[in-house]
């Protein structure tokens, strides 16, 4: 380890070997979900606790949630209650439809005497019409009753709201509570049905039964078939299924009933236990493969508390490798020589000398929060923790929000802390870009820590990028160097850059410093002069047109080389002496070695003063890690992370990051305003990256470009309005004057009126003025493109 705490890596331009980091550090995992971690755990956690995370489940969940130890919260599966007039529209019918009963059983109804009257048995004209033996009253009676509770529980059920309660607690329901439910409100259906059969009910039949069998002798004649025992007990069957029948749909019973068979026929299989029932830490992945002496050193490892959660993920990937490529005799023979240290960073390092945030390696994950109970925000994500992954990285993040807010500590940090994680893991590459004099992170959790205008830094930026492509270095160079100028574009300045670098890489076999590609640029003579003679050779013919047209370009008023060079000359300021290539004791780091390894790499950009040339290295930076990363050999993912996005975002750069999410890669920008930004490239930035972020303390127009990004969705309102009641009867007119003496207030009535309406999920209003200190809104897009609407999260839960 170097002097300034850097980890050193050699070679960065070709094979960087990042320099061993020492012996690896105590194992840690991360503390369990809703317990505040203890001083040991804010460090270097206990290594007995590497099995108990190795175990935990971690169930699919939306995105964005924290999911070790995530549990579905109670009641999900409903995701809205019953309102009060679904209430009263349950129970409004039911008292109506009972009080109507009560008086057809007495005969208050003035039109069923007449009915009674007119259908008797006596004056009944269909033959042999006789009340069956037990049978209280004619046949037609109990038709009558029968069919007029039929269809009164038919109006009952259609004007009251009874799908929307069986849905509300039996159909949301999982198994085999669902099936149990249901089961019991068949067996209740049926003890009022046939309450004979269930010894204790002391309540009556409902007529039903009694006016099937009624309506049967009345059609049937006084045939012996229709009396005979097979059929009675053959409707009785037909009753009984007709009355389960709701409630096994309801229930899904066909459906569990297919899952318990299914079960039991592939317990029935062989015997012993499965892989899958052991637990993780007995690498069941490996055994099932038959990797049994592999599985056995790795459980030792874990058991005698050898291995940590970077070891775990470490080996997990490789395992995927292997099966992926087929080389599982490789990967047996690394673990049985290596075990815990297998496949380990070319640093030598197992883990971080210090955390800070909480993270879950088995899925890459880091937890920056807690999503909000509110109103808006789906149930599933009540109280669960807020968390990012590569699979949202890869989507790119905005992040805009206020100096102090939070974006720095609660969101870069955290963010660059999991990436270095990973990248131990083999799984990752990324660069971080500080801000001004605020380092993110320390240098161990880095490879390589390139301080531009530092004397005493140990590597360079190579402005090139280790490319030999000259129209590839030069759109490097004129993105960084005009891109944010409206009076100059980059294709042009690409045309002058590439006009003086192909003749110089042609005749030297580098391209040149800075410092002399300004003179090249400013058309000084002696420059021009000296390279032109160099290029004497009739090899060089295309290179020597190629310069003769830039020194024509160069006599122009209009040249825009000038431009190039003024704005060249930020970088060749008296502190840069000896950097970019210069000459100078460090040595130059290319970004295309991420490509190539899991590199860790932070770019601290030089102290205030230097804004502009500030700006204009992490412009540089953007535009070589968008070039790079589309190399598609690299299987790991690369990530780019620019705690001050200020004056870098381009028309170029834009279109840049959106094809980042098909390359396995990703950029997370940080911002303090939206302003920052061309106004121009306001929609299509929030267009480009899939997740966003605003933070507390936005004004009222940054939230109005993220209320347009998030849109719109529909929402139902209701207003109640209170009328005034006119009486027009006297009586009515004189209780109404005495109320209003009494009570002072006129006599109304509400008028309640529920719609459906389009509303912004956000307003600008409500990011400026309703997310407290310390949360954030924040939506989620995943490279699968699953979304998470724009929530509430709190940032210090």
């Amino acid at each position: 380890m170097d002097s300034d705490g850097t980890q050193d890596a050699r070679g960065t331009h070709a094979n960087p070997v990042p320099r061993p980091a020492g012996p690896p550090d105590v194992p840690s995992v991360p503390p369990r979900p809703g317990r505040v971690p203890g001083p040991v755990e804010r460090g270097v956690p206990a290594r007995a606790s590497v099995a108990e995370w190795l175990n935990e489940p971690r169930p699919e969940a939306e995105p964005g949630i924290w999911r070790y130890g995530y549990r579905l919260p109670k009641g999900a599966q409903a995701a809205e209650r019953l309102s009060p007039v679904t209430v009263v529209g349950i129970l409004v019918p039911l008292v109506v439809g009972l009080f109507l009963w009560s008086l057809w059983r007495r005969g208050a109804m003035p039109y069923q005497s007449v009915l009674l009257k007119v259908f008797t048995p006596e004056d009944w004209w269909w033959p042999g019409t006789v009340s069956p033996k037990g049978w209280e009253g004619s046949a037609a009676v109990l038709v009558y009753n029968g069919v007029f509770f039929l269809v009164l529980l038919y109006a009952m059920g259609r004007l009251g709201s009874w799908p929307d309660i069986a849905r509300h607690f039996v159909a949301r329901r999982p198994q085999p509570a669902r099936a149990l439910l249901a089961l019991l409100g068949a067996l209740v259906t049926l003890s009022f049905v046939f309450p004979h059969a269930f010894p204790g009910v002391g309540w009556d039949a409902l007529p039903i039964v009694d006016a099937v069998f009624a309506l049967v002798a009345l059609i049937s004649g006084g045939f012996d078939v229709f009396g005979s025992t097979a059929f009675k007990f053959g409707l009785y069957t037909v009753i009984t299924l007709l009355v389960v029948w709701p409630f096994a749909r309801i229930g899904g019973w066909w459906s569990y009933a297919k899952e318990r068979l299914a079960a039991r026929k592939a317990a029935a299989g062989p015997t012993g236990p499965a892989p899958a029932d052991r637990p993780r830490e007995q690498w069941p992945d490996l055994r099932e493969a038959g990797q049994y002496e592999a599985a056995e050193v790795l459980t030792a490892e874990v058991i005698g508390g050898r291995m940590n959660d970077v070891d775990c993920a470490r080996v997990e990937h490789a395992w995927a490798v292997a099966r992926r490529d087929g080389s599982l005799a490789g990967f047996r023979d690394t673990v049985l020589r290596q075990g815990a240290a297998a496949w380990s960073h070319p640093s030598g390092a197992r883990d971080l000398a210090r955390r800070t945030a909480q993270h879950d390696l088995s899925v890459g994950q880091v937890r920056i929060g807690r999503w909000v109970a509110a109103e808006r925000a789906p149930l599933v994500y009540h109280g669960a923790g807020a968390a990012l992954g590569p699979a949202v990285l890869g989507t790119s993040l905005l992040a805009v929000g206020p100096s102090g807010a939070g974006k720095t500590r609660q969101l870069v940090e955290p963010v660059t802390e999991a990436l270095a994680l990973r990248a131990l893991t083999g799984q990752c590459a990324f660069v971080a870009v500080s801000a001004p004099g605020t380092p993110v992170a320390a240098d161990s959790a880095f490879d390589v820590v390139v301080r531009i205008g530092d004397r005493d830094s140990v590597h360079d930026l190579d402005p090139y990028a280790d490319s030999d492509d000259p129209d590839e270095a030069a759109a490097f160079l004129a993105e960084a160097l005009v891109g944010d100028l409206d009076t100059v574009g980059t294709e042009s300045a690409a045309t002058a850059l590439a006009q003086v670098l192909g003749p110089y890489r042609a005749a030297h076999g580098r391209f040149p410093a800075l410092p002399v590609l300004r003179e090249l640029l400013e058309s000084d003579p002696a420059a021009l002069t000296a390279l032109r003679d160099a290029l004497a050779g009739d090899e060089f013919t295309v290179m020597r047109r190629e310069l003769d047209v830039r020194i024509r370009q160069s006599a122009s008023p209009a040249d825009v080389g000038r431009v190039v060079a003024d704005r060249l000359a930020l970088l060749n300021r008296p502190v840069f002496d000896g950097f970019f290539g210069g000459g100078g004791a460090a040595r130059p780091f290319s970004l295309r070695a991420l490509t190539q390894h899991p590199l860790r790499v932070r770019v601290d950009l030089p102290e205030h003063g230097h804004e502009e040339a500030a700006r204009l290295i992490t412009r540089l930076v953007l535009a070589q890690f968008s070039a790079v990363v589309r190399d598609g050999r690299r299987a790991h993912f690369a990530c780019l992370v620019l705690d001050d996005a200020t004056g870098t975002v381009t028309a170029g750069s834009v279109r840049r990051i959106q094809r980042m999410r098909s390359q396995n890669a990703g950029v997370v920008l940080a911002l303090r305003t939206i302003g920052d930004v061309p106004e121009a490239l306001h929609g299509p930035l929030y267009g480009a990256v899939g997740c966003r972020m605003a933070f507390s303390g936005v004004t009222t127009w940054d939230g109005g470009r993220f209320a347009q990004a998030w849109g719109t969705a529909w929402v139902e309102t209701r207003d109640v309005a209170k009328h005034t009641v006119f009486a027009d009867q006297p009586m009515t007119r004189a209780i109404h004057a005495l109320r209003k003496l009494v009570t002072g207030k006129a006599v109304t009535t509400d008028a309640v009126t529920v719609r459906t309406v389009e509303r912004e999920r956000w307003s600008a209003s409500e990011l400026a003025h309703e997310v407290p200190p310390g949360h954030a809104v924040l939506s989620l897009t995943t490279v699968e493109g699953e979304h998470a609407p724009p929530l509430l999260v709190d940032l210090r839960g």
